[in-house]
């Protein structure tokens, strides 16, 4: 009899470890340092041994879910932009960049370390983000909505400004009126909040 593919069990595996850095991110943000790796396993709807088997310890599940939610984050440009103009996208992007940093504030602790002893991650992580804002920027500036001559370095550099002042859960609203002067200062029209024009 032949014996059977490994395919499946590498795409179940692969889904697992999908399911527990999405559960890992959204446990971070909603209970910081306070999350539990039980807990976690649970929201995944997987036992704490697929956990353990796939992270044996918490600095390298924080380290993954990092990662993973740099990379998500980075790769949401593209779709974005097939759905809305590129202002309107950039803006959506945004808020998302927020529901992101809650999940980084949560793992800050553990994460501080990770980035002293790896130089290369905080590098990589800003490279991807502005990548993706490098993305806005440019289909902004073909369809005359988002200014060319701001670099993508200082709208990342401005959206880390807002995060630094408006960074917790309760400063939501204070860091989405925040948001709304930087889209403000890179677009060239009011059109991506649909109300007044420029003079």
């Amino acid at each position: 009899m032949t014996a059977p593919s490994p395919r499946p069990a590498r795409a179940d595996a692969r889904a697992n470890e999908d399911k527990l850095l999405a559960a890992a991110a959204t446990a971070f943000a909603r209970d910081g340092a306070d999350a539990t790796l039980k807990q976690i396993a649970k929201d995944a709807g997987v036992g704490i041994g697929t956990l353990y088997r796939r992270f044996p310890t918490r600095e390298q599940l924080v380290d993954a879910t990092y990662r993973y939610e740099t990379a998500r984050l980075a790769a949401r440009a593209t779709p974005l932009l097939a759905e809305l103009p590129a202002d309107r996208a950039l803006r959506a992007w945004m808020s998302e960049v927020l529901d992101y940093l809650a999940a980084k504030h949560g793992m800050a602790g553990t994460l501080q370390t990770l980035l002293r002893g790896d130089a290369r991650l905080g590098s990589l992580t800003r490279e991807q983000l502005t990548a993706a804002v490098e993305e806005f920027r440019v289909a902004g500036a073909e369809q005359g909505t988002v200014r060319g001559d701001v670099p993508a370095e200082d709208v990342l550099a401005a959206l880390a400004g807002v995060t630094l002042t408006a960074g917790t859960g309760a400063q939501r609203a204070q860091a989405e009126r925040l948001l709304d002067l930087v889209l403000d200062g890179v677009t060239r029209t009011d059109s991506w909040r649909g109300t007044r024009e420029r003079p």
